[in-house]
């Protein structure tokens, strides 16, 4: 079996140490195609296995695979260290150990592991587990379990635990389901084209997503090597991501700011441009004041004819990248409309789901993303409830690896979508 080694995507976003782990590779079978494979191993339920396999065997949605043909799994491969999922992979999360533990157990069960993990030292760990935005079910740690240390019992103990505890402080996990088909929306680009419906859980939600600047405006600029950093187009990145997300969990977005040549990249590197238009197709002003307007008054239009239709849940997120002293880092940060006590609360949800993902994956380092009121034009004179994000400081060397690595910007957009969950 070839494995070929990477580094987990979450060190480059919180800092600090790295896990090795390696990626399953496997032969196509006889009638093979993209789904028919990742549902045998279990994987086609959430959408983001499927851009993983595209993205790690530079596949697009047309491909077709060749049989006896190795391609890599979206499924990490550690050498189990004999004492718990935890403590092999580095994450004391009991829900997230539990998952991975039945998953391997679901595949032993179906013939398509030879030998249990406990005997043969290789754990796999599926992507979704920790990067599909909608697995949301591996975000709370239960209390007895927190104390027990990293190596203290085995899965079966924590298991007894879990069960112990469950009466006080039961823990929903996303039921998974048969989900439909894809749908294509040719803004995300060719990679990223095809939209699978996972569940309806945003149904009956409207999200009007803003990325900041375009056209004649870059927005703020920063530099890494010879590269040029432009706000607009890491911000607009995020907010196709973002929008993609929405999507997939049956909700409405709204790309209000479009770029029809620039889908989702996979690039560290975003090329600027200029021909950004808005939602209807009209061109971007070069007076930053009938930019501004243009956007407010197509959210607000949108937001009446909405509203007709008996639609009441509507919110309009705006994305930027800040630019501050090089020198300073600052965490994922947002704003909201003064008196608006529903843009204070999403905010607030988008704070906590940040806080509690890096208390997950790196407990110690802090999160100190703040949520304040804010006279911004975006929040003032749009009618729907607002939150406005920063998401870093596009001129810090160490804040631009939050945006410039693309699976880091996938995780942006997911931790956005979670914080949007009521």
């Amino acid at each position: 079996m070839t494995l070929l080694s990477r580094i987990l995507l979450l060190t480059c976003l919180l800092g600090g140490g790295v896990l090795q782990a390696e990626q399953l590779a496997v032969e196509a079978r006889r009638g093979d195609g993209i789904y028919s494979l990742l549902r045998r191993y279990n994987l086609v339920a959430y959408g983001c296995n499927i851009d993983e396999f595209k993205r790690l065997n530079r596949l697009n949605s047309n491909s077709k695979l060749m049989v006896g043909y190795r391609y890599e799994l979206p499924i990490e491969v550690f050498q189990y260290d004999g004492k718990s999922i935890r403590s092999t992979t580095g994450n004391d999360n009991w829900d997230r150990a539990v998952a991975i533990k039945e998953y391997n157990e679901d595949l032993l069960a179906a013939g398509l592991r030879e030998s249990d993990y406990r005997d043969d030292r290789v754990l796999w760990v599926p992507y979704h587990i920790d990067h599909c935005s909608g697995n949301l079910g591996f975000t709370k740690t239960e209390p007895d379990i927190v104390n027990l240390g990293e190596n203290a019992g085995s899965e079966e103990e924590l298991e007894r635990l879990k069960d112990r505890a469950a009466d006080r402080d039961p823990i929903a996990v996303p039921e998974q389901v048969t989900r439909s088909g894809p749908r294509t929306f040719k803004i995300f680009g060719d990679t990223y084209a095809e939209v699978p419906l996972i569940d309806r859980s945003l149904a009956g939600r409207i999200f009007y997503i803003v990325a900041g600047h375009g056209g004649p405006d870059p927005g703020a600029v920063g530099r890494r090597g010879d590269h040029l950093l432009a706000e607009d187009e890491y911000a607009y990145d995020v907010a196709l991501r973002l929008c993609r997300n929405i999507l997939q969990h049956g909700g409405t977005p709204y790309m209000i700011i479009r770029d029809e040549n620039d889908g989702i990249r996979d690039d560290e590197y975003l090329t600027p441009d200029s021909d950004e238009t808005v939602w209807g197709g009209a061109s971007l002003p070069r007076s930053q004041k009938a930019r501004l307007f243009q956007r407010s008054d197509i959210i607000n239009a949108l937001y009446d004819e909405n509203l007709a239709k008996g639609i009441v849940d509507q919110t309009m997120i705006a994305i930027h990248i800040d630019s501050r002293h090089r020198g300073q880092r600052i965490d994922v940060f947002l704003y909201y409309p003064e008196g608006d006590l529903r843009g204070a609360h999403r905010a607030e949800q988008i704070q906590r789901t940040f806080s509690a993902k890096y208390d997950q994956y790196r407990p110690g380092r802090g999160y100190e993303g703040s949520v304040s009121e804010r006279d911004l034009h975006m929040l003032r004179e749009t009618k729907p409830s607002g939150v406005y994000i920063e998401l870093a400081n596009i001129a810090n060397s160490s804040d631009q690896q939050r945006i410039i690595n693309p699976r880091n910007r996938q995780l942006l957009a997911d931790w956005l979508l979670m914080g949007l969950y009521d």
